[in-house]
């Protein structure tokens, strides 16, 4: 492995530019081989729910080898995705590695391999694949700009991941305040019902929540429903029926 001064183009610019994180991934594995001229196919895989896939290929034959991976559990792409380790293959004729798949790999015409992490060790975990026709393929790659690729691609998923949480969070979020707004507006009614305070109109439907077995927001929406003539929306008050 050597190390040359990075070649890496301004990926600030290149995310600013993309509209998703897949095409954000294609634009890197688009642009590995500037940094490893003998790469001859280059694939970037991520585990979801448990199962690796490659979400984005760039020249020959990457998805292929990785698929073979894949499908025998084993091979230096997936050894890099579960230890977080760079795995470099020189040379398949001479690898004893990973059962069969070295020989596949070389009948395909791929002779060398490199496999960088990416978010190593996460649920989201995945590796940077490059493939050579030649022995010794990435004994000039400049491994300083496949690491920053690999960072970046690292760094899109993460921002990828925050963006879904707290999107979920959100939802979690406005679903909360709207049960508590029918919540309230049951308690109001059952206030002017009983001519009791909010302590007790509480009470009193968490009561019948328990012993008709159905959740406390359930109850109030149906209250609301036969008082108002129709379903509680957005959270606003509703009138009871003359």
């Amino acid at each position: 492995m050597t190390e040359q001064p990075s070649a890496l183009p301004d990926l600030t610019s290149l995310l600013l530019s993309t509209d998703s994180v897949e095409r954000f991934l294609q634009a890197l594995a688009d642009r590995a081989p500037v940094l490893a001229p003998a790469a001859q196919g280059v694939g970037i895989t991520l585990e979801r729910q448990g199962r690796p896939l490659t979400v984005v290929s760039s020249g020959v034959g990457a998805s292929d080898l990785d698929e073979a991976q894949y499908g025998q559990d084993d091979g230096p792409c997936l050894q890099s995705l579960r230890t977080g380790e760079e795995v470099e293959v020189t040379d398949m004729l001479d690898e004893e590695r990973w059962g069969p798949y070295p020989a596949f790999a070389a009948a395909c015409g791929t002779r060398s391999s490199l496999s960088l992490p990416i978010a190593a060790h996460t649920h989201t975990a995945g590796a940077l694949n490059l493939y050579s026709p030649k022995a010794l393929g990435f004994a000039d790659a400049d491994f300083t700009g496949l690491r920053a690729l690999a960072a970046q691609a690292t760094g899109a998923i993460a921002l990828a991941q925050r963006i879904a949480d707290a999107r979920q969070y959100a939802d979690e979020l406005r679903t909360a305040m709207e049960s508590r707004a029918v919540i309230d507006q049951a308690i109001g009614v059952i206030m002017g019902r009983q001519r009791c305070r909010a302590e007790e109109a509480f009470d009193l439907l968490r009561t019948a929540s328990q012993s008709r077995n159905i959740k406390l927001r359930d109850l109030c929406a149906e209250l609301l429903t036969s008082v108002g003539g129709g379903p509680p929306s957005d959270g606003r008050p509703l009138r009871p029926r003359p």
